[in-house]
C-alpha cells in the first residue's frame, strides 16, 4: 500500500515536498541521526502527514533513494542518443551525471548512503529485499556506461580497457561529488557546468584512444 501511495508525488500536491525535505535531512544528518520528527519539523507539518505516505523512516529513506536514481536516469539516458563516437556519448553521459549530482545533491547523497547501508546489512529482511531492488537499479545505471564504453572500444574512440573497472572508476569519481561538493555562494548553472566538464575531462583523458606517432608505429 505504501509503495502505491508514492505515485501521488507526480501531481505536485502529494509527497514531493516530503521527499525534498527528507533528502535534505538525510544529507545533512545521515540516516541514523535523522528522525521523522526532524523531517516533520523542517517541513512545518505533523508526523501524521508523513506517516500517511510512509510507515517508517526507513521506507521514507528508500523512496528518497529511489527518486535519486530516477533523476539520474532521466539526466543521463538522453545523452546515449546523441550522434558521434562512443567516447563522445560517454563524455556527454558523465557530464549529465555530474550535473545531476550537483543539481540533486541531497537526493544523490542519500543514494550513496543507501549503498553503504546495503554493505552493512543494517536492515530487517523485508527492508533488505527493498534495498536489494534499489541496488539492482543502481547496477542497471552502471550498465548504461558499460554499454557505451564497449561501443567506444568497438569504434576505436576508446582504447582497449577493462570495461567493468573503468565504469566503476569513472562513476566513483563523479559520485564522490556527493561527499565533497557544496554549492558556492552565488554559484550559477554555468559554474556547475564548468566544474562538471573539468571532472569528466580527467576521466575521459584516461581512456581515450590516441593515434600512434610515426616513430612509435615502427615498433
Amino acid at each position: 500500500m505504501v509503495q502505491n501511495r508514492r505515485q501521488i508525488r507526480t501531481d505536485g500536491t502529494g509527497n514531493a515536498d516530503i521527499l525534498e525535505t527528507a533528502a535534505q535531512c538525510f544529507m545533512e544528518q545521515g540516516f541514523s541521526a535523522t528522525s521523522i520528527d526532524d523531517v516533520a519539523r523542517r517541513l512545518g507539518a505533523t508526523k501524521g502527514r508523513i506517516y500517511h505516505y510512509y510507515s517508517s523512516k526507513t521506507d521514507l529513506f528508500f523512496d528518497v533513494h529511489r527518486e535519486g536514481m530516477e533523476r539520474l536516469f532521466r539526466a543521463v539516458e538522453p545523452s546515449m542518443e546523441i550522434e558521434g563516437t562512443g567516447v563522445a556519448r560517454l563524455r556527454a553521459m558523465l557530464t549529465a551525471h555530474a550535473m545531476a549530482m550537483m543539481t540533486n545533491a541531497a537526493f544523490e547523497a542519500v543514494v550513496v548512503q543507501g549503498v553503504h547501508m546495503h554493505r552493512m546489512a543494517a536492515t530487517t529482511p523485508d527492508q533488505r529485499r527493498t534495498l536489494d531492488d534499489l541496488i539492482a537499479i543502481r547496477r542497471r545505471f552502471e550498465n548504461l556506461f558499460k554499454q557505451v564504453l564497449q561501443e567506444g572500444v568497438a569504434d576505436g574512440s576508446i582504447r582497449d580497457i577493462d570495461i567493468s573497472i573503468s565504469a566503476k572508476a569513472m562513476l566513483g569519481a563523479v559520485n564522490w561529488l556527493s561527499v565533497w561538493y557544496r554549492p558556492a555562494p552565488g554559484e550559477t548553472e554555468v559554474d556547475r557546468q564548468v566544474l562538471a566538464e573539468r571532472i569528466v575531462t580527467t576521466q575521459i583523458d584516461g581512456i581515450r584512444s590516441r593515434p600512434q606517432s610515426a616513430s612509435s608505429a615502427r615498433y
